[in-house]
């Protein structure tokens, strides 16, 4: 009967003794140490596992820092158009309003001022729309940006073009689907508000004996402010909410190639379970790019207004438009410089959520990784990645093992 008081690992054979011990034939084997702990590979912009939300954060950063020309180039050109677009239908609009009031009639003034409110609404819409166009081309630029940076491409400003060839008419086509639904939920809004107003003024012109039309009136712009205030809030909670479900649809187009409608109803299911995750990434870059664009023109403005006392102390009246319009115009340059940043990050984060999702859900890193290895290889026929994976797939199986298992990527 020996007394061997040497331990074993479990599933170890006498080849993992280390020799010291085995020599001697007594004392505590030791035990080898573990294999260290390698991270996910990380072939570009981020690790191949589902992202935090300081990686994805950290990432909309470097997007930009990474590839300046593509990126902020792009953001900066359709940003500056719209910016540029805004200004010249805005000043055009108010030169016109300000020459008909001036030459109508004491009488007329009132209503051609309602008119021009009116006017003014259906105008805006205009620079409502071509912003939604220029998001939803930026979101799917760089969606492809983002998608080659993570395996480790970078692409000029032509070859991310080449990639979305085919789209571009496909991410127009959601622009406008989406500044029709904005026109019609503040249409309701409208109608709404005007349907209220309407009856309290009818009733206050034929007021009854109870109450006087003074009375009636007054009540009915309380009630008038209260629905459009209370519509006004649904609009924006029902507007925030559908942006969040269909936020990832200019990523589906570009990436999955999927057309409008299929994009929409895969965007819907991908955000399913994440949309509070969404909204706050989005809420905190928005935050973020207004409180710098804050710092940047406030102390502007503040500083050019005593220069120009200070330039024109006689208060001379071409001397101070000419002041403001100067300063106008650095303020308008810098905001748009500012913004194309802001809409480089958000479209940049919005693609990062997007591949997240699909890791998680779809296991879309173990495919990434096949396919870094495979270039890496030089193995021929390696197909592209990011076009959407089938169910029965051998990468969902394993995603789905991975989850089962309790794995700390799943």
């Amino acid at each position: 009967m020996t007394n061997d008081h040497s331990w074993t690992a479990p599933g170890a054979g006498p080849s993992a003794v280390p020799a010291a011990a085995a020599n001697t034939g007594t004392g505590w084997q030791q035990q080898q140490p573990p294999s260290a702990w390698a991270p996910p590979p990380k072939p570009g912009l981020i690790p191949l596992h589902p992202l935090s939300f300081g990686t994805i954060l950290g990432s909309s950063f470097r997007v930009m820092r990474r590839n300046p020309g593509p990126t902020f180039g792009l953001s900066l050109l359709l940003y500056g158009f719209v910016a540029i677009a805004y200004a010249l239908i805005f000043i055009g609009f108010f030169a016109f309003a300000t020459d008909r009031v001036s030459s109508a009639t004491i009488d007329d003034q009132a209503d051609i001022m309602a008119g021009a409110v009116g006017l003014l609404v259906l105008i805006s819409l205009i620079p409502i729309g071509l912003s939604i166009a220029a998001a939803g081309i930026v979101q799917g630029i760089l969606s492809l940006e983002v998608s080659r940076a993570t395996l480790g491409e970078k692409l000029k400003l032509r070859g991310l073009w080449r990639l979305a060839r085919g789209r571009i008419g496909t991410l127009v086509l959601w622009a406008l689907l989406t500044t029709a639904a904005l026109v019609a939920l503040f249409a309701v809004v409208i109608a709404a508000t005007a349907a209220v107003a309407f009856i309290f003024t009818m009733s206050a012109v034929t007021g009854s004996d109870s109450f006087s039309p003074s009375s009636t009136a007054a009540a009915g712009a309380l009630v008038t402010v209260i629905v459009m205030f209370g519509a006004g809030l649904i609009v924006v909670a029902l507007s925030v909410w559908l942006g969040i479900k269909t936020s990832l649809v200019p990523s589906v187009i570009v990436l999955e190639r999927l057309g409008l409608f299929s994009a929409i109803a895969r965007s819907w299911r991908l955000t399913r379970g994440n949309f509070w995750r969404t909204f706050g990434i989005e809420i905190l870059i928005a935050v973020m790019v207004n409180v710098a664009s804050s710092i940047v023109t406030f102390p502007l403005q503040i500083i050019s207004s005593i220069l120009v006392t200070l330039i024109n102390p006689l208060g001379d009246n071409t001397a101070a438009i000419i002041g403001s319009v100067v300063v106008g115009i650095v303020v308008i340059l810098l905001s748009v410089v500012i913004g194309a940043i802001g809409l480089v990050m958000q479209s940049s984060s919005l693609a990062l959520i997007y591949l997240d999702i699909r890791m998680r859900k779809e296991g879309l890193d173990l495919e990434l990784l096949h396919y870094v290895e495979a270039k890496r290889s030089e193995t021929p026929g390696v197909e592209n990645p990011y076009l959407r994976l089938q169910q029965g797939s051998p990468m969902v199986a394993a995603n789905q093992v991975r989850s089962s298992t309790g794995s700390p990527w799943a």
